[in-house]
C-alpha cells in the first residue's frame, strides 16, 4: 500500500531526545507507508521540556517516544503513567488519548523479551553500568526475569543505591577491578557522538565475559560490542531493544499491529 499524502488530517507522533536519531523516524514512517497510514513521525531535541510537552498535548500530537535524559524529568509532566511505567519511574513512551496523557514504558518489555530469548542461565551474575531512566527498565527486566546475583555500577550516589535497593542488586559507585560473566552497558559510552570511540568495559572484562549487552542503539555495533564479537562472546544489541520497543509503540499510536515481517522489513529499512 502506498501512504496517503500528508495533508490537514494527518496524525502526528514525534520523539524527544538529546541526541535525536534517525531510526525511529525512519522505522514508523516506512510501516506508515507499508500500511497506508495517514500518520506521519518526526525526531527534536529541547531544552524546555515543559513546553514540549506542553506542544504535544496543544497540539493534539498522537505520540511522543521520550529518550534520554527525559525519561524521568517528563513524569510530572502526564496526567497518569501506565504500569510498565509507573513501576519503574521511567517513560519512554507518550500517548495522547484526546488531551490526557499517559506514560508507558516499552523499554522495559523488550529487554524482558530479548533476555528470555537468549536464555541466559538465571543466576548468572552480572554487572549494569547506568542508573538512569533506562537503567532502570533494563534492571527491573533483570530482576523481573529471574536474575538476583547482580552490581549496579553508578557514579550517581542518589540514583545508583536507589535502583540497586529497589531491585535488590548490589551498588557500587565504580567498577574498579570487577568482573562478571554478563556485561551491561546502559551509558552513553560508545554512542555516537563524543563517546562513540569509549569502550563500556575493560578490554580484559571484556575478553573475561560471556554475554555482552549494550542498549546503546547507534550505532548498531557499538566498539564494546565489536570487542565482544571479535571474543566470540554473545551478544544482545541495542538495535534488538530499538525494533521491539517501537513496534510496541507504533501499536499504541495507530492501534494496528503490524507484523513480524512488516516489522523486520522496517528496521531494515531503518538501517539503510
Amino acid at each position: 500500500m502506498t501512504k496517503t499524502t500528508i495533508g490537514r488530517d494527518t496524525t502526528l507522533c514525534m520523539s524527544l531526545a538529546a541526541r535525536p536519531g534517525r531510526f525511529g523516524s525512519r522505522f514508523h514512517n516506512r510501516l506508515y507507508e507499508m500500511l497506508g497510514l495517514d500518520y506521519v513521525y518526526k525526531a527534536f531535541t529541547t531544552r524546555d521540556l515543559p513546553a514540549a510537552i506542553g506542544g504535544v498535548r496543544a497540539l493534539g500530537i498522537r505520540g511522543c517516544a521520550i529518550s534520554m535524559p527525559f525519561k524521568e524529568a517528563v513524569i510530572p509532566l502526564l496526567d497518569t503513567l501506565e504500569a510498565s511505567a509507573a513501576a519503574i519511574d521511567s517513560v519512554n513512551t507518550i500517548v495522547n488519548d484526546a488531551g490526557r496523557l499517559i506514560g508507558y514504558n516499552t523499554d522495559y518489555s523488550a529487554v524482558r523479551s530479548l533476555l528470555e530469548q537468549a536464555g541466559i542461565d538465571q543466576k548468572t551474575r552480572f554487572l549494569l553500568r547506568g542508573s538512569g531512566g533506562m537503567a532502570k527498565a533494563v534492571a527491573a527486566a533483570l530482576r523481573d526475569a529471574g536474575f538476583a546475583n547482580g552490581t549496579i555500577v553508578a557514579r550517581n550516589a542518589d540514583a545508583g543505591p536507589a535502583l540497586a535497593a529497589a531491585c535488590g542488586f548490589e551498588w557500587v559507585p565504580e567498577l574498579g577491578e570487577r568482573a562478571a560473566p554478563f556485561l551491561i552497558n546502559v551509558t552513553p559510552l560508545g554512542m555516537a557522538g563524543a563517546d562513540e570511540a569509549e569502550l563500556a568495559f575493560p578490554a580484559d572484562r571484556i575478553a573475561a565475559c560471556t554475554v555482552a549487552f549494550d542498549v546503546v542503539a547507534l550505532p548498531v555495533e557499538t566498539p564494546f560490542l565489536a570487542a565482544a564479537r571479535a571474543a566470540g562472546k554473545q551478544l544482545i544489541s541495542g538495535a534488538d531493544v530499538a525494533v521491539l520497543q517501537a513496534a510496541e509503540q507504533f501499536a499504541l499510536y495507530t492501534g494496528v499491529q503490524p507484523t513480524r515481517q512488516r516489522v523486520q522489513a522496517a528496521a531494515a529499512f531503518a538501517r539503510e
